[in-house]
């Protein structure tokens, strides 16, 4: 049953764009500069919304004791910045999707846990993104999510009622950040979900599997 919402703010990664290529290939070319395999399929989807840590994590099995994982996540960083943007895309049913929103006058906005600058790297490429009322990103304010204030803070910036907002995202501190903030969570199940994940455990709302599925949980 539609419940009445008047904001939906959406994950980045894994939600609205499948970044995995390009944030795979950064995590790569630092794993072979320090002579280590590439990330497997599973460990890619498992891990990519973990951002730098999560997937030099899981490429590395245990960062080794003479390596320093803020300095590999530069040298991710580095990379990725370099080439953001090559095998990025929309996920499909994403365009029509905000499209049907924009129809239906019901706001949407992003709170992404993306730091700014790469945030505002990658938008760009999507003309459609830009129509986001609010864009949130993780160092927007001094917390990142699974805290609340992030979300809170879009909401506001929305000119909405935090209990007025659907928030979608892909991992489970998307769905903790959501309950903490009193806002109706739903996973985007088409996102970075690993075998070993449960997202029926993470108390959200639902799992749904196909952008357009928000229509069916929101109403004008």
């Amino acid at each position: 049953m539609a419940m009445t919402k008047k904001a939906i703010l959406f994950d980045l990664d894994g939600t609205l764009l499948d970044t995995a290529p390009d944030m795979a290939d950064a995590a790569n070319r630092v794993l072979a500069d320090h002579n280590q395999p590439p990330l497997t399929h599973k460990q890619i989807q498992a891990n990519t919304s973990m951002g730098a840590k999560g997937l030099l994590t899981a490429g590395f099995g245990t960062i080794p004791a003479h390596l320093d994982i803020m300095a590999l996540r530069e040298d991710f960083l580095r990379y990725y910045q370099d080439n953001i943007c090559v095998n990025t895309s929309l996920y499909q049913g994403v365009v029509a999707l905000l499209e049907q929103l924009d129809e239906k006058e019901i706001n949407w906005g992003i709170m992404t846990n993306k730091p700014g600058f790469l945030t505002d790297m990658l938008l760009p490429f999507f003309p459609e993104l830009l129509r986001a009322k609010t864009v949130v990103c993780g160092d927007t304010l001094a917390v990142a999510k699974p805290h609340p204030e992030p979300l809170l803070h879009a909401s506001k910036q929305m000119g909405v009622d935090h209990r007025d907002c659907i928030y979608i995202g892909d991992i489970e501190k998307d769905m903790i950040a959501a309950k903490a903030a009193n806002m109706a969570g739903y996973v985007a199940g088409w996102g970075y979900i690993g075998d070993e994940h449960t997202p029926s455990d993470w108390q959200a709302l639902g799992v749904l599997t196909h952008p357009s599925e928000i229509l069916t949980v929101v109403s004008s």
